[in-house]
């Protein structure tokens, strides 16, 4: 019992490294913004008008830019939600637009038409500006009702939709925790 006792430090330091893996994990997960796809047109026009109106960058959804095609509401509406929620650094209730969008844990790019990933490639951090439309944007992120197609490409490929960002990969997770039960094995009883 004496043993067990002088390594429990151990076992409390091996933990908290655990938990600080876990969490640089997540940190690292790519997420982005798009449109859900039971939203209507009106609200998704609503939406896209704040966005454009409040930073973020829409000309690759004009006519000429690589991401006008497919010309739907639907797509136009993901690509600058996402640009916006890339350029706010990702910040939570950045991904609503008045509950239009909901956070993909799938690059939707397609083509040459590249959705950003983080801040860095939207062009970085934005503040925001009064939007011309009168358009909210209330700050809570809303999980889609139903999941079907969301126009953002030509294929009709529908990423999965999350708003859970702590879902490291499985084999990430998995591996930590049998890394974690070996110390904890090796610390409390190999003599």
């Amino acid at each position: 019992m004496e043993t067990i006792s002088k390594r429990l430090p151990f076992v409390s330091v091996l933990l908290s490294i655990l938990f600080s893996i876990r969490t640089w994990v997540v940190v690292v997960e790519a997420n982005w913004c798009v449109a859900r796809s039971d939203a209507s047109n009106q609200a998704l026009q609503t939406s896209l008008d704040y966005a454009c109106a409040s930073g973020a960058d829409c000309t690759p959804i004009e006519s000429n830019g690589l991401c006008f095609l497919p010309n739907t509401i639907q797509a136009h509406a993901s690509y600058a939600f996402n640009s916006y929620f890339q350029r706010k650094a990702m910040a939570p209730g950045s991904c609503d637009f008045s509950h239009t969008a909901t956070i993909a844990a799938t690059d939707p790019s397609y083509g040459s038409c590249v959705y950003p990933s983080s801040s860095s490639t939207a062009g970085g951090t934005t503040t925001g500006t009064t939007p011309t439309t009168g358009a909210t944007n209330p700050t809570t992120l809303t999980p889609p009702t139903s999941v079907g197609t969301n126009g953002l490409n030509p294929t009709g490929r529908t990423p999965p939709l999350t708003t859970d960002n702590s879902k490291a990969s499985s084999g990430s997770m998995t591996m930590m925790i049998l890394v974690l039960i070996s110390c904890l094995y090796v610390l409390l009883f190999a003599h």
